[in-house]
C-alpha cells in the first residue's frame, strides 16, 4: 500500500472511478504519460485514448475523448465528460464510433488540428476492437 496513490475519474454528473493505484498510464498531448506515487505535480490536457489504472488487485481500463488531469499530493484527478470503462463498450459501439471518426477524418473540411485529434481517437478505438 505504501507505493499507492489516490485516483479519481470525475465526469460533470458523477464520480466514475475512485480507488488507489500504483501506476496509471494517461494519453496526454505530450505523449503517453506514466504516473507513480511521488510524481511531480502536473496539470495537462488529455487527448483521445486509453487510461490504464493498475494496483495490486486489478487493472481498470477506460477510454476518453478529452479531459484534464491534475496530479498533486499523491492524488490523481482525471476530469472528462467523455470517459467510459471499456467493459461497458459493446463491439457495435466501438465500430460505430470508429466509423464516425474515420468519416470525419476523411471529410474535406476537416482541419489539420481536427485530423490530429481524430487520429488518436481512431488509434485508441482500434486498440479496443
Amino acid at each position: 500500500m505504501k507505493e499507492n496513490f489516490n485516483i479519481e475519474i470525475i465526469s460533470p454528473s458523477k464520480i466514475i472511478f475512485k480507488d488507489t493505484a500504483n501506476h496509471v498510464s494517461i494519453p496526454s498531448y505530450e505523449g503517453m504519460m506514466g504516473v507513480l506515487k511521488g510524481h511531480i505535480p502536473i496539470i495537462t490536457f488529455l487527448r483521445p485514448g486509453i487510461v490504464e489504472i493498475n494496483n495490486e488487485k486489478k487493472t481498470e481500463t477506460f477510454f476518453l475523448d478529452e479531459g484534464i488531469v491534475e496530479f498533486s499530493n499523491d492524488t490523481l484527478l482525471i476530469l472528462s465528460s467523455s470517459v467510459k470503462n471499456i467493459k461497458d463498450f459493446t463491439k457495435k459501439e466501438i465500430n460505430e464510433q470508429l466509423n464516425l471518426a474515420e468519416k470525419s477524418f476523411n471529410e474535406e473540411k476537416c482541419s489539420d488540428k481536427e485530423k490530429y485529434i481524430l487520429s488518436y481517437k481512431i488509434e485508441g478505438l482500434k486498440n479496443l476492437s
